[in-house]
């Protein structure tokens, strides 16, 4: 009995011990995945930021500036991206709106972002744009990859089309949880208007008839929770001008916004919460049961060995010979 048994959990060991690896590089990659249908919502305020009134053309001091950022999973999007990609696919469709402290719009900016469920690299494929413009990105946005390490990451700006590195400035704790803190600058680049403006009858195509030019720049930066890859908080010190041109009578330039960006602290508390419970879903595939199943095949292994050194201790009585007399030999006639 105990042989069988030792044999028994040789066979779970060997199990356990397989499914370990199994679980961290084969079972992760395909069980980590953002959802296709998966919406998010953000809210961001800069307090007294500069603004322009394009109804004077003249920049001033505002109470506040609201920025609603949202991102919408297009699950039939991603369904017929992937029939060609060969991959799971997720197509957000996000939109940036911008409204002042009396409600009024300033602008809005829709984007279609498209990436690998898993790694969060970015899929090329129809439909890939920002403001209605078809683009080409190369770089992370929105979010960093599962198991972010500390190094640079290329991040994509949608403002000004461009990719350019995101820099791993430390580790830190933020809320409880830590975080890897990333910096990126943007310095001043030509960007092109809106679609969209707060102003009936202004278009991109009127103001460029104008000669009037629209520069931006920002310093952007993230706090990342590196088990998930999502960012639990993000600033921006962002500054936006109109210059040259008609349309400025004479003036260099013109502040369009002028501000320090922050998440509104209720979505901090609710981004904080929900990557919580998330990481320990990543934590499952990567870390615990990946360990969990090593050590216990360890120790199946080491009961399994115990079990057999048992059955063949050398304590154990040898088997004695028969007690009964052998037969003699009948006499044989000559």
């Amino acid at each position: 009995m105990r042989r069988k048994a030792s044999l028994v959990l040789l066979a779970f060991a060997v199990f356990f011990t397989a499914m370990s690896p199994l679980m961290r590089w084969y079972a992760f990659p395909r069980l980590a995945k953002i959802p296709p249908s998966q919406y998010q919502e953000a809210v961001l305020e800069a307090r007294n930021p500069t603004l322009i009134d394009y109804g004077s053309m003249t920049a001033k001091k505002v109470d506040k500036v609201t920025i609603v950022q949202t991102l919408k999973g297009n699950v039939e999007a991603s369904e017929k991206i992937e029939k060609s990609a060969d991959r799971d696919v997720v197509v957000w469709d996000a939109l940036s709106y911008v409204q002042d402290d009396k409600g009024k719009m300033v602008s809005k900016i829709p984007e279609r972002y498209i990436f690998d469920a898993h790694s969060q690299e970015p899929v090329h494929a129809t439909g890939e744009s920002v403001d209605g413009d078809p683009v080409k990105r190369q770089g992370i946005e929105f979010k960093w990859p599962f198991l972010t390490e500390k190094r640079d990451y290329e991040y994509f700006d949608a403002q000004a089309r461009i990719t350019r590195p995101i820099h791993y400035k430390g580790t830190q704790t933020f809320r409880g949880v830590k975080v890897y803190y990333f910096e990126q600058t943007i310095p001043w680049t030509k960007v092109p208007f809106p679609k969209t403006m707060p102003v009936k009858g202004i278009t991109p195509e009127s103001l460029a008839k104008t000669g009037t030019t629209r520069w931006y720049s920002t310093v952007r930066k993230f706090w990342v929770e590196p088990t998930t890859g999502a960012p639990v908080y993000g600033e921006e010190i962002q500054k936006n001008e109109l210059r040259g041109g008609s349309l400025l009578g004479g003036r260099d330039k013109v502040t369009v916004f002028d501000g320090h960006v922050k998440m509104r602290e209720d979505y901090i508390k609710d981004t904080v919460d929900l990557v919580k419970s998330q990481r320990v879903l990543v934590l499952l595939l990567t870390s615990y049961l990946p360990w969990g199943f090593l050590i216990l095949g360890v120790l199946l292994l080491a009961l399994a060995l115990w079990l057999e050194a048992r059955s063949r201790r050398p304590g154990d009585p040898e088997p004695t010979a028969s007690s009964d007399p052998e037969p003699e030999p009948e006499p044989v006639n000559a």
